[in-house]
């Protein structure tokens, strides 16, 4: 099993940071084209990006202003079974945020242009939050 991680430091308040990971309403600011679902334990989210990939993910944990994890129930065979996190702490008046894709069966290709492809998203996320930058999704370009 592989495991992708990524850690950054975010100048914005705690509540602002996890609506922006653990709501429908937040996703879409960063990373989904049109997310939905109600942000609860055992709810399922339904992640839109485009047509050929309408994605599910069943919410495992739900720690408001601390932690959501989000285990993915429906997408490729590759993403399909892992577990997705965002952990917040108060690290001295910013928020750490340490992000985990856990559970990848394999280091493929796919794990790796993932890990990638979260790195970018994590660094819109961080704009979006600290700059007030949006990218529509569709000029979203991660290559």
């Amino acid at each position: 099993m592989a495991d992708i991680n990524h850690t950054l430091i975010i100048k914005a308040p705690p509540a602002e940071v996890f609506h922006a990971v653990a709501t429908p309403e937040g996703l879409d600011l960063w990373w989904t084209h049109e997310s939905s679902g109600n942000p609860a334990i055992g709810e399922t989210y339904q992640l839109n990006f485009t047509e050929e990939y309408q994605w599910k993910a069943k919410v495992l944990v739900y720690n408001p202003d601390a932690e959501v994890t989000y285990e993915i129930t429906e997408a490729d065979a590759d993403w399909t079974g892992t577990q997705v996190s965002f952990r917040l702490t108060n690290d001295d008046g910013h928020i750490r945020l340490d992000f985990s894709h856990t559970g990848w069966k394999d280091m493929n290709e796919h794990y790796r242009i993932s890990s990638y492809c979260w790195a970018m998203y994590l660094r819109i996320l961080k704009r979006n939050l600290e700059l007030g930058e949006f990218v529509p999704y569709d000029e979203r370009d991660l290559a």
